[in-house]
């Protein structure tokens, strides 16, 4: 692996009627839908420190922390999940850390107006609190995708024991 760092992916916090989703099939399958049906909000959000990154909400325009401001994502500060939740996604490498409590992220703003440096972090290092979105999709919907795809891999399965 390249520079020795550890795949990072936050994973959205899923709930339904006010509690979090703990079916691990239900849940995958919400992280793993399609962006035009989650108003373009990813449900594996991948970070690497020094990435670009794109402030989408005005935060102090006075400061130049504003929409759509360029910025480079240093770190995420996170709490450790007491569960140990276990993501098996073909899409990540085996070794990859999945934080389900991140707390904010730490992000260079080089053209931040911020005159001196905040408590313990470098200077134009600001934290950025972590926003909660929601989206509603149709639950019928996905059942009836999820019920087709099991028939058609019971059907496949079938034809094999059966050759």
């Amino acid at each position: 692996m390249e520079m020795g760092l550890r795949p990072m992916v936050c994973v959205a916090q899923d709930y339904f009627q006010g509690k979090i989703i703990d079916d691990l099939r239900l849940r995958k399958t919400i992280l793993e839908l399609p962006d035009n049906k989650t108003e373009h909000l990813p449900g594996y959000l991948p970070l690497v420190p020094g990435m670009p990154v794109l402030l989408t909400e005005n935060m102090t325009t006075e400061l130049g922390l504003s929409n759509g401001t360029h910025e480079i994502f240093h770190r995420l500060v996170y709490g450790e999940s007491s569960a140990d939740i276990q993501f098996q996604d073909k899409n990540f490498p085996t070794n990859t850390k999945f934080i389900t409590q991140p707390k904010y992220a730490l992000v260079e703003f080089p053209n931040c107006k911020l005159d001196s440096e905040l408590a313990e972090l470098q200077a134009k290092i600001i934290p950025i609190p972590i926003s909660e979105q929601t989206f509603l999709f149709d639950v019928k919907e996905l059942l009836a995708e999820n019920i087709a795809k099991a028939a058609k891999i019971n059907k496949i399965s079938q034809k094999s024991q059966s050759s």
